[in-house]
Formats: structure tokens, sequence, C-alpha cells
């Protein structure tokens, strides 16, 4: 019997040539996997195309809820964001996809696992770790490394290397975006994306929404719910979390909210620049954050940030299946017990507006904050406190006094 590969299959142009030039050039039995977090039509057709390559089966797994519940809700929990702007969409994808191929590999006694991502991308980095991490006996097949036999160079090489085997698919030489797409956001990069110094055609980039300018003139409140740190409802009616996410990205790409055009560093030491949509995780994260400003101590705030900026690296450099992700995830959760409470905003032109929140945990006291005398606080404490509190830059000029005075 041949030996089998699982290979990552997306449908695009790049993971259908692979399939004949991986019976072609290993004489393997080919099971493609494509693995849904919630990208919608772009699987239309895939069976067919997969079995039209040389593939013997094609799995399509669904992991919308696995991945928004066990990957976008810890990530949220954190306030994990890479380089002050991205909300790691791919980042936090692809754990669970190599996850689920390695899964689809011992089912099938497969030997190896292929992916169709580049050399100089994020990545090949992420799914090759949790790999690694979950099957290290498993061979990892990454073509476009393996330049000695992955001769292809363009699109066109690849279009006409599969009219070579017979295989007539619907992709032109035409150039377009890169994009990587889930029910957390879409990613754009290429074409005029690729110059810093020009502005994005968002006439032709955008997919989820539509830019502020064009965004509605009236804004639009909208109430959410949270529990221990999930979302649990909109305007009043109950959902799982990708459903929440669903509705989010719906109000906030029809608002202009969560288009950001990033110059990010990638792991393998490169800048690159692309436009990300995020509407509906844009909004989900500032629902929370508000709700655990409210909620959280000072010093446990103060703490959360350090550790959401942590996690991000993590998560963006596919470090996932970690002991470290683990730990950061189990302090992360155990800040999670009281954020519980109602968050109103509204939407209106790409920014989200406060408009109120409550929580049955608020650390808040209206008797504390206002400027009238209340029982628990006493004015005259401060003195002491920040004598206290000064102490240190009261000795230290002093001292540079008392040493100016015997220089002089």
């Amino acid at each position: 019997m041949k030996e089998k590969v699982v290979l990552a299959y997306s449908g695009g142009l790049d993971t259908t040539a692979i399939i004949p030039w991986l019976k072609e050039t290993f004489d393997y039995d080919v099971i493609c996997c494509c693995v849904d977090c919630g990208q919608g039509e772009e699987l239309d057709g895939l069976e067919e195309r997969a079995k039209l390559s040389g593939a013997s089966k094609l799995y399509i797994e669904d992991i919308t809820d696995d991945f928004c519940e066990n990957y976008v809700i810890p990530c949220v929990q954190a306030g994990a964001v890479y380089e002050n702007k991205y909300l790691l969409g791919t980042s936090m994808a692809r754990p669970g996809i190599a996850a689920k191929l390695v899964e689809i590999a011992r089912k099938e006694g497969a030997s190896a696992v292929c992916h169709g991502a580049t050399g100089k991308g994020n990545d090949q980095i992420r799914f090759e770790l949790t790999i690694k991490a979950l099957a290290p006996d498993l061979k990892i097949i990454a073509p476009w490394r393996m330049t000695e036999v992955w001769t292809f160079t363009s699109r066109e090489d690849e279009i006409a290397y599969c009219e070579s085997k017979g295989i007539n698919l619907p992709f032109d030489s035409s150039h377009s975006y890169s994009r990587d797409r889930n029910l957390w956001h879409i990613s754009h990069e290429g074409l005029e994306l690729e110059d810093p110094a020009l502005e994005p055609d968002y006439e032709h980039i955008l997919v989820l929404g539509v830019t502020a300018q064009k965004a509605p003139d009236e804004e639009e409140y909208v109430t959410m719910t949270f529990e221990a740190g999930v979302p649990t409802s909109i305007n009043g009616n109950k959902m799982k979390v990708a459903d929440i996410i669903r509705k989010l990205n719906t109000l906030g790409g029809k608002h202009g909210v969560g288009i950001i055009d990033i110059v990010e560093n990638r792991v393998v030491g490169m800048k690159s620049r692309g436009v990300y949509e995020t509407p509906g995780g844009t909004i989900l994260m500032e629902a929370h954050k508000q709700l655990e400003e409210l909620v959280l101590d000072r010093a446990t705030y103060e703490m959360k940030k350090d550790v959401g900026n942590k996690l991000a690296q993590i998560v963006y450099e596919g470090k996932w299946f970690t002991p470290l992700r683990e730990a950061i995830c189990a302090f992360v959760s155990s800040t999670q017990k009281y954020v519980t409470g109602e968050v109103k905003f509204k939407l209106y032109k790409g920014n989200i507006i406060k408009a109120g929140t409550t929580s049955p945990y608020s650390l808040y006291s209206e008797s504390l904050a206002s400027f009238t005398t209340g029982e628990l606080y006493d004015h005259h404490d401060a003195d002491g406190f920040i004598n206290l509190f000064g102490l240190p830059l009261k000795v230290r000029a002093l001292k540079l006094l008392e040493a100016e005075e015997q220089n002089s």
C-alpha cells in the first residue's frame, strides 16, 4: 500500500497544484483535509476540485465552535493584541487547523502532513509547531521550501502544471490580493499594500464592511451581556459565541468598525504590510474591556496588560500547545470569575462609543468617587499617604541639595 499524506487543503491554486505534485514526487496517496473556521462560501465546490486533482479522499471538518470557544475567547479574555493592532485572526486559527490535520492523519494512518504555507510567512511556523507538539513522529512536507523539487515560481507555472495533468480549474493568472478568512476576520496582502507609501484601495479591498466615510450617518445602540468573561447575548437575544461574532460582524461591518492598516514584524524577521478587517472581533474586545474596567482591581488589571501582550506574542509565533500558553490562560481564566454584567455602546462611523456599563460585581463606589465626603474615605488620610508615597522623591531631592552645597 502507498504511504498516505494529509494535505491542508483550501481549494486555492497552490494547494490544488500540490495534490498531483505530491503523487508525482513522492507517490503518496493524498488525503485532503479542509478545516472550516467559518470561512463560508469559500468551501463551495471543494470536493469535486480535490477529486479532479487526484485526491483519494476529502475531509471537510467544521471546527467553528471549537475555534470561537477555545481559541478566540481565551485571547479576548486576555486582551491579546499583537503590536497594539492585530487581533490575531489568522494566528488563532492555525493551531486548531493543525490539530485537526493531526487527528485525520491518525485516523487514516498517514505518515506525513503537508501544508501550502510559503517559506517567508508565519503560517509555516504555526502549522509545524503544532504538529511537532501533538505528533512528533509525523513527517512534515512544506513544498515551498523544497525548491529542488518544487520548481513553480508563479501562478502561471502552477496553472500550466495543472493543465498538463488534465486538470482544468477555475483559476486564472490575474493578480489579486492574498487573503485569509475565518469567522473572526479577513486579511488582505499584496498589490499596492506591498508599498507602505501607498494608500490602500479600500474600494477593492474590503469584504466584510465599509469605510467610516460610507457608514450610516445614524448611530446604532448595542447592548451585550457577559458571564464570567464569556459573551452571552446581544440586544437581549441569547446566542452561542459563534453566532455572537457573526452578528457583531454584521453590525461592525455596517458601521465601518475594525479596519486596520498595519506594518507588522513577522516571526521570520521581516516586516510585512496588510489590511485586516475584524469588525465583530473589535467590538467584542472593546465590550469585554469596558466590563473589566469596572470589575477588576488595579493590580490585576495591570498584570493582565502584561500577560495579554505576552499571550499575543505566543499565539502569533504559533506556540499554542506549550506549557507557557496553558499557564497564562489559567491565570487569565482565574481573573474572569466576576467579569459578568451588561455593556452598552453605540456604533458610529468606525467608532465604538461607551453608553453605560453595569455589573453586580462592580468595584466602582459612587460615594468614594464623588467629591462628597463618605464614611469610607477621610480626606485627612491622604496627608500621611502622600508623605510616605513621596518619601523617596523628597529624600533624593534633599540629598541632591546637600551635595550641591558641599560642592559649592
